[in-house]
């Protein structure tokens, strides 16, 4: 058995050189005839062949690519179970339990990690908790997920600027804000 892998290996190792070399000689086109040394004397022969002219190509326009419709909004939705987590993590949320909701948020998030709905709940909650660090990274994490919906990272940059806000950066919340509102839908 290690033969027959050994041999085949061999056998495509040489099918592979043997393409390449025929692949070089289609590229660089036919061999170049004309007086070439003899092994014995070093003297040149002519050759035997005579080749003619082959007239080169014309250049080719590559062919045009017709304008692709743009593509809908790609839709987030929430799992009926991390759905029912986020309503519960706003609920504790709304009555000041922030560690308890940031914690239901998390286990929301366990199941469905690439979810930027979650991400964002979780970070306008770490933002209400008076952790804008921490939300401006949860908004970041949801504009990088929710590629292929502007709406969705219209919201995480706006969350990036109140986090910004939030921590008395207010040229760097301006300049998040300015970029919801560039990706915002129209």
């Amino acid at each position: 058995m290690i033969r027959f892998i050994s041999s085949l290996r061999r056998a495509l190792a040489l099918l592979a050189i043997a393409s390449l070399v025929s692949g070089c000689q289609s590229l660089f086109g036919p061999p170049v005839s004309g007086p070439r040394p003899s092994p014995q004397s070093g003297s040149t022969q002519p050759s035997p062949q005579t080749p003619t002219p082959q007239p080169s190509p014309a250049p080719t326009q590559p062919a045009p690519v017709p304008p692709t419709p743009s593509a809908p909004p790609k839709e987030f939705r929430l799992s009926a179970a991390s759905g029912a987590l986020v309503k519960q993590g706003r609920a504790q949320s709304l009555k000041g339990e922030f560690p308890a909701a940031i914690a239901t948020l998390e286990r929301a998030l366990r199941i469905e990690p690439d979810n930027p709905l979650v991400w964002l709940e979780l970070g306008q909650t770490h933002l209400s908790a008076k952790n804008p660090p921490q939300a401006e990274s949860m908004a970041r994490k949801a504009i990088a997920l929710a590629t292929g919906n502007a709406a969705l990272q219209a919201t995480g940059w706006r969350l990036v600027g109140d986090a910004y806000r939030a921590r008395g950066r207010d040229l760097d919340a301006t300049e998040a804000y300015q970029k919801a509102n560039a990706a915002s839908p129209r």
